[in-house]
């Protein structure tokens, strides 16, 4: 049996911070679109073209931070930390992993998103 893969992650967020996280998730490739009817009041939804999404959970009160997501960065990944860093947000250089480069960044809303050139590579436990 094979395991599918990571479909969506859901981020708390304030109203005021969606469109600038929407203008966010955008230069890392994701666009916007439309949560079933029963979850538009409730959520903005951004997605990959290989069809992970991230929500954007509403909330009235800022959320406590914890984890992050890991992202495998829009090729090349040298452009990717410029067009972010254009927008104002300044990725910080990480310890390279599986040997591609790596990077840290938070989102407009305080989201940390970790940025990988390459997906990595594992071998799986026996």
């Amino acid at each position: 049996m094979s395991a599918v893969g990571l479909q969506h992650v859901a981020l708390p967020t304030l109203r005021a911070d969606v469109e600038a996280e929407v203008a966010f998730w955008a230069l890392l490739g994701f666009s916007l679109v439309t949560p079933p009817a029963s979850l538009r009041e409730r959520a903005t939804w951004v997605q990959a073209q290989d069809g992970t999404q991230i929500h954007l959970l509403y909330v009235s009160e800022p959320a406590v931070r914890s984890g992050h997501v890991a992202v495998v960065a829009p090729p090349p990944f040298p452009a990717t930390i410029d067009a972010l860093t254009a927008a104002g947000h300044v990725p910080e250089p990480r310890t390279p992993h599986w040997g591609a480069s790596r990077a840290y960044v938070h989102t407009p809303g305080g989201h940390l998103v970790e940025l990988m050139a390459s997906a990595p590579t594992t071998t799986p436990r026996a």
